[in-house]
């Protein structure tokens, strides 16, 4: 990875459990970087089964598979462009929250629903 160390990843309870993110979708997301042009934070990577519970994550949350991130985003023209950047990286599942944007691959490599946009 260009953009990003893999520690940025790891559930606050388990250091070094960000080595459990999956490499395509952390390939994605730094290409979604370069698109964006500018630091991105990560606000949560890889989630223990405790730390899901402990946030209110969904039972199957990619969190717990490494294949998502919240990425820190709080102005409505970075939401745009981290969104574009997103999308042109080949992100279909985004989920746009006040203080974060997430992303993942759910729907290459699980059964999720593909194409959708959410709001929290």
């Amino acid at each position: 990875m260009k953009y990003f160390s893999l520690s940025e990843f790891d559930s606050s309870d388990h250091p070094g459990s960000g080595t459990n993110m999956d490499e395509r979708f952390l390939a994605m997301l730094d290409n979604a970087r370069e698109i964006y042009g500018r630091p991105m934070h990560i606000n949560s990577g890889y989630r223990t089964i405790y730390k899901n519970q402990e946030v209110g994550g969904k039972p199957n949350s990619t969190h717990l598979q490494g294949i998502a991130a919240d990425v820190h985003c709080t102005t409505s023209r970075d939401r745009h462009d981290m969104v574009k950047a997103f999308l042109q990286a080949g992100f279909s599942r985004i989920g746009i929250a006040d203080t974060f944007i997430h992303v993942d691959s759910g729907d290459i490599h699980s059964d999720k629903d593909p194409n959708v946009i959410w709001t929290y």
